[in-house]
């Protein structure tokens, strides 16, 4: 978007990177950003759809100090570390890229003359852009991956909102990594229901969570064999084959195995009561 000694200039707080330009490799415009002692390490790193110069010459007017605006957006929600955005520096981009298994991740912000919107989170293989999910698969990427907490989980399919989640995540692979198993507890609590049962009743809560349980094991398992797709491991599920004597699978030979491994997802689910009910 910008030549590099026009970012010198100021006090470089955020980059932003056109979807485009992520797709052809940002691994030499990241080098020349680590190499100047000018610029830190917590620098923000942003996917943009769109175009951001429209955008700003049209919030100049509505929005002082537009720049600063929108640093402290991205510092406020990784201090609060909600799971509502992928939130990722240059430190931790480029630890990721240099890791065994290279499949960074990025926030990608979706921009037009009036709005600057989080869509989601864009998946790399080294230092290109590959893919990208959004809405509930990016709440499932927050959960497993990045934050593993949700401060609000809505799911419209079963009329039911869940909050305060924290999850953690167990995840194994045979010994030909011919299949993986991956399960999930996750603690929370009900935050709301909007449908005609009544979960005040134990044995229809009960039939809740296992609708719940079923919806989350269904998504997680679809989004794990879209990264298979795409060809991407983001979540670095090929460090489960690392033990302390072995540097574990090459990179290559891991995404052959990827590619073709069956995968089995299981949630369970310790949910406080609901806190706002239907009547």
């Amino acid at each position: 978007m910008l030549y590099y000694r026009e970012l010198k200039a100021g006090q470089l707080r955020i980059l932003l990177i056109h979807e485009d330009l992520a797709k052809k490799g940002i691994n030499s415009l990241l080098n020349n950003l680590l190499t100047d002692p000018d610029i830190s390490h917590r620098l923000y790193l942003v996917i943009v759809k769109g175009s951001f110069d429209d955008y700003i010459n049209s919030q100049l007017l509505k929005q002082e100090k537009l720049d600063y605006f929108l640093y402290r957006m991205l510092k406020h929600y990784e201090k609060k570390n909600q799971g509502e955005l992928t939130i990722v520096n240059l430190h931790h981009f480029m630890k990721k890229l240099y890791s065994p298994y290279s499949y960074p991740t990025l926030p990608v912000f979706k921009v037009n003359n009036e709005n600057f919107t989080y869509e989601g989170t864009a998946f790399f293989k080294h230092d290109k852009l590959i893919a990208n999910v959004k809405q509930a698969d990016d709440q499932i990427i927050q959960l497993i991956g990045n934050n593993r907490y949700l401060k609000f989980l809505p799911i419209p399919e079963l009329s039911v909102a869940v909050g305060h989640i924290r999850s953690k995540v167990d995840a194994r692979i045979n010994e030909d990594h011919s299949s993986m198993y991956m399960h999930v507890d996750l603690n929370g609590r009900i935050e709301e229901y909007r449908g005609n049962e009544n979960i005040l009743e134990p044995g229809q809560l009960a039939e809740l969570n296992q609708e719940i349980k079923s919806y989350l094991e269904k998504q997680t398992t679809a989004l794990l064999q879209k990264m298979q797709r795409w060809k991407v491991d983001p979540l670095q599920l090929g460090n489960v084959t690392r033990t302390p004597f072995s540097k574990g699978v090459p990179e290559q030979e891991w995404m052959d195995q990827w590619e073709k491994m069956k995968i089995s997802v299981t949630y369970d689910l310790h949910f406080q009561p609901l806190t706002n009910v239907n009547p």
